[in-house]
């Protein structure tokens, strides 16, 4: 991340092809596991394209940027930022209709999300059909 890895990151989950939306969303689910580079994603902005993949990607995208937003979700501001970009009905979705992996993913960003009060209200909401 310090070597200017992020943005081009972030660049390729937003315009790359499916195949490097895929493998820029898993390296940032990899890079997120940093608190350093939690914000420095974000900064980049990150959190767009992230959320705009686990809501319309193909699988393996949906499964990736719900990995990344679980470990973006960590952070305070992330969590307010993830909401902000439509991140929760998206990862609700996936939480009850994706497969086991995109379940895992996003129930575990749900999870974070949730330590923030206006966020739990927000996902119980999204949960009903």
């Amino acid at each position: 991340a310090k070597a200017g890895g992020i943005a081009p990151l972030v660049a390729l989950a937003r315009d790359g092809s499916d195949l490097q939306k895929e493998y820029a969303a898993g390296a940032l689910r990899s890079l997120a596991v940093n608190a350093d580079n939690q914000v420095a994603i974000a900064k980049a902005g990150g959190i767009a394209p992230l959320v705009a993949l686990a809501r319309d990607g193909k699988d393996g995208e949906k499964e990736r940027a719900a990995g990344a937003l679980a470990n973006l979700a960590v952070n305070a501001d992330n969590q307010v930022a993830i909401a902000k970009a439509g991140g929760i009905a998206p990862l609700v979705a996936l939480a009850r209709d994706g497969s086991d992996l995109q379940k895992e993913y996003a129930a575990g960003a749900l999870w974070g999300l949730a330590i923030n009060a206006d966020n739990k209200v927000a996902i119980a909401k999204a949960g009903w059909r």
